[in-house]
């Protein structure tokens, strides 16, 4: 207990100084984002993936907090899967080279002989979808972070559940590290996740989930996935609806997000992001019902409504057209002014 306090501390601490420090770097490298019409430097989940993995090897070496079976492989799969998103952040890699990226590293991950060769494959492609729809929810101030942290402390929680300490120790670790990154990415944000980031915190979330759940049934341990993953899910859905029905390319990007949408209602940016999060926190909670066996599975059924009548709520956002002013007209007697005192 007192080791994962002060792991947790040294990893918000850490974390909050280090995505600091790597600002000016990104700036000066051109690894930056346009958020309106400003340069957001993206090392942020860098310095996020760094700390995480520091802290969490250091309990591992030190055997003070050992990450147990499997748990340092799904580490160092997500680091790679981080770097890979690094890789991106730089060079502009394509999506599905991201995809098969992702894929490749869940593949090694997944404990087939607890799944099965049908449930792996699943696992497989769940943790990828997952992962990719995270990366989507870096497009505004705080979001990624917001979402990753809740969703983070969830995760946690079923894996000290089912008593592996190691897997909760890391993601408690996690959720202190982007916590402190928070304190960068808040509105108006100083510092980005970027796909390092994003891609990270999608593929440890989600393939936590799969390893915590090995063993259950199929449909229920896809059900507490979904739960948990269920904004980015929903943010993922919305944008492909929003562009398909608009016959734009999927890949292009756009103001097709739940935060935009929700813009579109009035809300504030720090609001939307806020109404996110607690429904985040709403359908992340449930999940955790579902896999501690304290609610049935039908209440993720309430889940994925709620997710599906906020997608179309939203696919019917108001589209506010901008008005432009008409330009204002001299005065006569200026323009006669003039023209009397030019000749």
């Amino acid at each position: 207990m007192l080791y994962g306090i002060a792991a947790a501390s040294a990893a918000l601490l850490l974390t909050a100084v280090l995505a600091a420090l790597l600002r000016l770097p990104a700036l000066r490298a051109g690894v930056v984002d346009r958020r309106r019409s400003r340069p957001l430097p993206l090392l942020g989940g860098l310095a996020v993936v760094t700390v995480t993995s520091l802290v969490a090897w250091t309990g591992e070496w030190t055997r003070v907090a050992p990450l147990g079976d499997g748990v340092g492989g799904l580490l160092l799969a997500a680091v790679a899967v981080g770097l890979l998103g690094l890789v991106a952040d730089v060079w502009r890699l394509r999506g599905r080279v991201i995809a098969a990226g992702a894929a490749v590293a869940a593949a090694c991950v997944v404990p087939y002989d607890e799944t099965g060769v049908a449930g792996g494959v699943l696992a497989v492609a769940g943790i990828v979808l997952v992962t990719l729809a995270f990366r989507g929810l870096d497009h505004a101030d705080g979001l990624a972070g917001t979402v990753g942290v809740v969703t983070a402390f969830g995760a946690g929680v079923c894996a000290a559940i089912e008593v592996m300490d190691g897997l909760a120790v890391l993601l408690s670790v996690f959720a202190a590290a982007l916590t402190g990154f928070l304190m960068h990415n808040w509105h108006p944000a100083r510092v980005g996740l970027g796909a390092c980031g994003s891609l990270f915190t999608g593929f440890l979330l989600s393939s936590g989930v799969v390893f915590t759940r090995a063993g259950y049934a199929i449909g229920p341990s896809a059900a507490v996935l979904f739960c948990l993953g269920a904004v980015a899910l929903a943010d993922a859905a919305l944008v492909v609806l929003v562009r398909l029905l608009g016959r734009r390319p999927l890949l292009r990007r756009g103001p097709d997000h739940l935060v935009h949408r929700l813009r579109r209602f009035g809300l504030t940016q720090p609001g939307a992001v806020v109404v996110l999060g607690v429904c985040a926190f709403a359908a992340v909670f449930a999940g955790v019902l579902v896999h501690a066996g304290w609610a049935g599975e039908e209440l993720v059924l309430w889940v994925a409504g709620g997710a599906a009548v906020l997608v179309l709520v939203l696919l019917r956002a108001p589209v506010r057209i901008p008005v432009q002013r008409p330009r204002r007209m001299a005065s006569t007697q200026v323009s006669e002014r003039l023209r009397v005192r030019n000749g």
